[in-house]
């Protein structure tokens, strides 16, 4: 059988040993969405299946259908308060292709199954008798007392409509994410809501200078503390938070106010809860889910779809459709998929061979859905922005389908946080290394679009640290007024802009901050749960800190405005990669040239120099134009930003002398240039 050498092959000779697999990879997407196109007419139409499935208003025939697909159950009841929840009232009755049905006319239920009415729908299956959430509702909602969970009819008398359009983000800007939890999201001990959201933080994030918030735990999970992660119901906006109008709202507001919205999408795996969910919903654990224990999550406790199924892929394409379309959401951060792509999740694996990401463990059909949805995503909104959340470097997972990637537009740097929580606890900063640090933060392919961070939720959750924790720990509790001098918290301040600024500035094509990171908020997450006596002391965010003038944490926060203002006014992300000029071991200094800009990383504990001599690319004249020394970002101020800086040739090298700040980034601009 002959084959097409693609694109992504002859760009990287590295992959020609997989060449084959490559384009096959390529034929079963082409061929898997020819099938699809053949059956339905578009992707779209095939993504279209919860205006059958779950609940669904028949405007013609004036009242509700509910459908499932359960095809191994035997038979299905439709219970709830329009019936007192009488079991076996209402059987729905199947149409022989495993799709069970019942209508609820306007004439005889107009009264009893109306906006916010509860219900659920009993299973009878080979496990026996189940009361089930159906698998395509959209809206659940849970009961104060007794904490078990409903279906609920929503159809609100005036349903929102939206005001504004999506914005796009100009090619020459770069994508600035500030990451999200709604519930902890306020100051308050408690869960925080949508219109909380709107209200109180969207223009925090405006103001810092983000272009784009991500949000996270949007779909319904039944345990808080799962940050979201366990999702049960895909296609209900969590009503912890609010109504489905509420979320609307916000995401419309915050289109105003020029901000686009990602979701993070959690399509890698499922819960395996068996009250709310997909698991065993029609008694049996190949339903939606791969059978046995392909079908476990060992890490993560959950269970892992079967994406080689038709149903399972129209599932989940029909809900990335149904976000994009119902609530306008911009795109999508897809959460774990190292381990969509295979079997062994990535669990212990070096990827030192191009068979490993092409031939060995690789989960084909995960890899088809991926492609398949980045097509969808792109065709209902060109301007729409996919993230993969992969930490085993898929060749191909940001180019384009056609030259044989996976279409994605952005991968997380997810080797940056790492590195940053290693050398920041394993090593005092006297022994970093320069060329180890510049080398993390630039081994990537400058042609796939990174999003560079130095943490994200995850390296805040309980056990662990932020990075402004590990740098100052409990000094932070008792040092942080401006009255109190502390070496500790110079230090870690100092340390905190700098490993953020070099971060941004080395690390990727895009920037993401979790919220409250940006001031160095001082304490993990913890999610209220029984070992913390149900708490929410540490599940929100205390604003007040930056707030407050007579504290330090707002000079943090004033660098974080500066800098994001910094690298988009001298369109920093997306110039071409750095131009390493010289790295000093002694003097722990760094010094790299991008996009006509010098900067210089001095990273020393305390040697300042003067007179210190750095290699240009261009000789001229050159003044300060950015510097984290300033007073107003905690820093001394030891360097007068009036002085104008001379080139001179050492053997025909221009180089130039400075004033070398310990413990700050400098960054220097040609003049005229």
């Amino acid at each position: 059988m002959t084959y097409h050498t693609m694109p992504l092959v002859q760009a990287d000779p590295w992959l020609e040993p997989v060449a084959r697999a490559v384009s096959e990879r390529y034929e079963r997407f082409r061929s898997r969405k020819q099938n699809i196109e053949s059956l339905y007419g578009s992707l779209r139409s095939f993504a279209s299946a919860d205006n059958l499935f779950g609940l669904n208003y028949d405007l013609t025939r004036k009242g509700w259908w509910y459908r499932e697909w359960a095809p191994a159950a035997s038979a299905l009841f439709l219970t709830g308060d329009f019936n007192n929840w009488n079991p076996y009232d209402h059987p729905l009755i199947n149409n022989g292709r495993g799709i069970w049905e019942i209508f609820l006319p306007d004439k005889e239920y107009h009264t009893k199954f109306v906006h916010s009415s509860k219900f659920k729908v009993l299973v009878q299956s080979q496990l026996g008798e189940n009361e089930r959430i159906p698998a395509y509702i959209k809206r659940v909602v849970q009961d104060e007392h007794s904490k078990d969970f409903s279906a609920q009819v929503w159809t609100p008398a005036s349903p929102y409509s939206f005001t504004y359009n999506s914005p796009v983000i100009n090619p020459d800007e770069p994508l600035l994410i500030y990451e999200a939890h709604i519930g902890m999201a306020q100051e308050k001990a408690g869960v925080g809501s949508y219109k909380e959201f709107q209200k109180n933080i969207l223009n925090r994030i405006i103001q810092a200078g983000y272009n784009a918030i991500q949000l996270m735990a949007i779909a319904e999970h039944p345990y808080y503390g799962s940050f979201g992660y366990h999702v049960s119901n895909f296609f209900a906006p969590s009503s912890r938070f609010g109504t489905p109008e509420e979320l609307k709202e916000l995401i419309d507001e915050a289109h105003r106010q020029g901000l686009i919205v990602i979701m993070d999408i959690v399509h890698s795996h499922t819960v395996k809860n068996t009250r709310e969910g997909v698991n065993l919903f029609d008694g049996t654990d190949f339903q939606y889910t791969h059978s046995g224990a392909r079908g476990d999550h060992p890490q993560w406790d959950s269970k892992l779809f079967n994406y080689g199924k038709d149903e399972v892929l129209q599932f989940l394409l029909s809900n990335l459709r149904y976000w994009m379309e119902e609530f306008r959401f911009d795109g999508f951060r897809f959460d774990g998929v190292t381990s969509m792509m295979y079997f062994h999740h990535g669990q212990d694996v070096v990827f030192d061979r191009p068979e490993k990401y092409f031939l060995d463990g690789v989960e084909y059909d995960a890899i088809t859905y991926l492609q398949l949805a980045n097509t969808l995503i792109h065709e209902l909104n060109p301007h729409a922005i996919t993230i993969a959340e992969d930490v085993s470097g898929m060749p191909g997972l940001c180019h384009p389908i056609k030259d044989g990637g996976i279409g994605f537009d952005y991968r997380l740097g997810m080797g940056l946080p790492d590195f940053w929580i290693k050398y920041i606890s394993d090593m005092p900063d006297e022994q970093w290394n320069m060329e180890q640090m510049f080398h993390a933060m630039t081994n990537r392919l400058f042609d796939v679009k990174t999003i560079a961070y130095v943490e994200s939720h995850d390296q805040a959750l309980v056990g662990d640290k932020t990075i402004a924790f590990r740098l100052m720990d409990k000094e932070m509790y008792t040092a942080m007024d401006k009255d109190y001098e502390s070496l500790i918290i110079d230090r870690g301040i100092a340390l905190h802009k700098m490993v953020r600024f070099f971060t941004l500035v080395l690390g990727g094509e895009a920037w993401m901050n979790f919220m409250g990171n940006e001031f160095g908020h001082p304490e993990w997450v913890d999610f209220p749960r029984e070992g913390n006596r149900w708490s929410y002391q540490h599940a929100r965010r205390q604003w007040s800190l930056a707030d407050k003038d007579y504290l330090k944490y707002h000079w943090l926060a004033d660098f974080d405005k500066a800098m994001l203002e910094f690298v988009k006014k001298y369109h920093i992300l997306t110039a071409s990669p750095p131009w390493k000029l010289k790295t000093d071991e002694d003097a722990k200094t760094i010094v790299f040239e991008r996009n006509n800009l010098i900067f210089v990383f001095n990273w020393h504990a305390n040697q300042t120099l003067p007179d210190y001599e750095i290699p240009l690319r261009e000789s001229g004249e050159y003044i300060l134009v950015f510097s984290s020394d300033e007073s107003g970002f905690g820093g001394y101020a030891r360097i007068d930003k009036q002085t104008i800086y001379h080139s001179y040739l050492t053997d025909s090298q221009p180089v130039m002398k400075i004033y070398n700040i310990n413990r700050a980034v400098m960054v220097f601009r040609k003049i005229n240039a």
